[in-house]
């Protein structure tokens, strides 16, 4: 005998195996659309991580020309930019250190001094023993005192002329070697940079007793390179006035009151 509410029963079973059926087979789209969200918001954070970590920002990392030029600690210590026709002074036969060998008789200079220079002086005059006339252009100085000395010296040895041309600088112990020049030459704008000198300890030339011994090997050499006691002691106060971390510009006309010029 048929209960008559078996058609109902039998309606509502397929009703939950119907719901049922429906909610597995939601799961599975909702649970792998869950995970794929997940995976990608991971990847996307890690990813802009990264970026961040790895960009380098050139501008800000490398400084070009000018940004090095108008940066104080890499500025040129000469007053005025060189003339024009300092950069166009020709093609160099061969170079040694600072020394460009132009021709037969003319080596021009350009860099400071170091303890190598005198070996590479040394070394150009062996190649090239015709080379009579040095052109300073742009010279800041030296770093080895002891070297420019020796270098002045060879200098004068050899013969030669020294020549400050149109638009050259010549600063601190480059002062020194062109004083070396058997005959000197300046252009009318030619400039001379001078201050004092300082020890390995800071001290300066007038922070040491007038009768030091270390002031007169200055005084010595000034006399060996043509200037009479009383102008050497004269220049040798001239030069130290100036602070060492200072520089005072010469002119052409100021250095001849203290040596011949040509």
């Amino acid at each position: 005998m048929v209960s008559p509410s078996a058609p109902l029963h039998a309606l509502v079973r397929t009703l939950i195996v119907a719901a049922l059926a429906a909610v597995l087979a939601f799961a599975p789209a909702q649970a792998q659309q869950a995970m794929t969200i997940t995976t990608t918001t991971v990847t996307w954070t890690y990813d802009d991580a990264s970026d961040d970590a790895d960009y380098i920002d050139e501008d800000a990392a490398l400084l070009d020309d000018e940004a090095l030029a108008e940066d104080a600690d890499f500025a040129a210590t000469r007053r005025y930019a060189p003339a024009a026709t300092l950069a166009t002074l020709g093609h160099a036969k061969a170079t040694y250190g600072p020394f460009s060998v132009i021709d037969s008789a003319t080596v021009r200079m350009a860099g400071d001094v170091t303890s190598a220079t005198p070996r590479q002086f040394a070394a150009m005059l062996a190649a090239y023993p015709g080379l009579k006339r040095l052109e300073m252009t742009d010279c800041p100085g030296s770093l080895d005192e002891e070297a420019n000395l020796i270098l002045a010296r060879a200098i004068r040895r050899a013969g030669m002329e020294t020549i400050v041309p149109a638009g050259g600088s010549i600063r601190s112990g480059a002062v020194e070697l062109w004083l070396a020049g058997v005959t000197r030459r300046a252009a009318p704008d030619a400039e001379f940079g001078v201050h004092s000198w300082a020890d390995e300890y800071g001290r300066e030339a007038n922070d040491y007793p007038a009768n030091d011994p270390v002031h007169a090997e200055y005084l010595g050499y000034y006399r060996e390179m043509g200037m009479d006691g009383a102008k050497a002691r004269a220049f040798y106060a001239l030069t130290n006035s100036t602070p060492f971390d200072d520089v005072r510009y010469l002119t052409r006309d100021d250095m001849a009151r203290f040596v011949t010029l040509h």
